[in-house]
C-alpha cells in the first residue's frame, strides 16, 4: 500500500484529479453545444431554397437584361453611406425606379430601395444600411418591366464607405 494512501482522508470530491477529469470533457462538451449554436443562428445563405423557380426564371431575366442592351440602358452608381444616386442613359422616362441590393453572403441584409428621378436620366434615393463594393444590384422600372440592368457595385462606385 502507498505511504499517502492511509493518511489521505479527503473524500473523493475534495481531490484535484476527479475535477480535473470531469471539467476537461465537459468544456469540450459545452464548446461543442456553443458551436452547434452559432452554427444554426448565422447558417449559410449560399443555397437557395427554390432552386427550381430561379432556375426557370433565368431566361425571363436573360431576355430582360438583352432588352436593356437593345434598348441601349446603362447605369452608372455613386453610392455614399447615406444615398444611392445612378445616371441613366437610355430611353427611360419613369418617374421612379427600384433597386435592390443583395449582399453576397447573407440574404437577411438585403434591402431595396425606390429611387426618385432628380433630372433627366438622374435618380436618387435613400439609403438606411450602408453598403460596401461587391453587393449585388438589380435596377429595374415599375411601370416598364420588359427590362433590367444587374451587376456587382465597386469600389469605383463608392464614396466615404467606410462600413459595412
Amino acid at each position: 500500500m502507498y505511504p499517502d494512501a492511509a493518511t489521505d482522508t479527503r473524500p473523493w470530491f475534495r481531490q484535484f484529479w476527479p475535477w480535473f477529469l470531469i471539467v476537461l470533457p465537459s468544456v469540450v462538451v459545452i464548446a461543442s453545444f456553443y458551436t452547434l449554436y452559432l452554427a444554426i443562428l448565422h447558417s449559410d445563405d449560399l443555397v437557395v431554397d427554390q432552386y427550381y423557380k430561379d432556375g426557370l426564371a433565368i431566361n425571363r431575366q436573360l431576355e430582360q437584361k438583352q432588352r436593356a442592351a437593345t434598348l441601349g440602358i446603362t447605369a452608372r452608381f455613386t453610392i455614399t453611406p447615406q444615398q444611392a444616386t445612378v445616371e441613366l442613359a437610355g430611353p427611360v422616362a419613369s418617374p421612379t425606379l427600384e433597386l435592390a441590393l443583395s449582399h453576397p453572403m447573407e440574404a437577411d441584409r438585403d434591402f431595396g430601395i425606390v429611387l426618385q428621378q432628380v433630372a433627366p436620366g438622374i435618380y436618387s434615393g435613400v439609403l438606411d444600411t450602408p453598403v460596401r463594393s461587391r453587393w449585388h444590384w438589380q435596377l429595374r422600372d415599375p411601370d416598364d418591366p420588359t427590362w433590367h440592368l444587374d451587376g456587382v457595385l465597386s469600389a469605383a462606385d463608392l464614396l466615404d464607405a467606410d462600413s459595412s
